[in-house]
């Protein structure tokens, strides 16, 4: 073998051996994206059910909060309810009274 022939023959050696590596490269990129993705699905999907749960919590709050205003709104117009049935029946005494002493001497 002349010295140009071992000279190409190195070079092809060295070629294989950069495929090689370029090839091991790729198969562990593609390896990381893979694993990339997979923990970007897993965090999407935490991100998805934390948002659920702090939907509900905040629609149940919400519906305490809603339950609140109507019970204080029942009790207060039960309670101006009272005040006008007494008012009421305060007036309708003194139209009886009223009328009693116009038509009895």
């Amino acid at each position: 073998m002349d010295a140009s022939s071992r000279v190409l023959l190195e070079l092809a050696a060295r070629e294989q051996a950069l495929d090689a590596k370029i090839e091991a490269a790729h198969t562990a990129a593609q390896a990381q994206v893979q694993a990339a993705e997979v923990q970007a699905a897993q965090i999407l999907k935490d991100a998805e059910a934390r948002a659920q749960a702090m939907t509900a919590s905040h629609e149940q709050a919400l519906e305490q909060e809603v339950e609140g205003i109507r019970s204080q709104a029942r009790a207060q117009a039960g309670t101006q309810a009272e005040a006008t049935r007494d008012r009421a029946s305060g007036k309708l005494q003194q139209a009886i009274e009223t009328i009693m002493r116009a038509v009895l001497p």
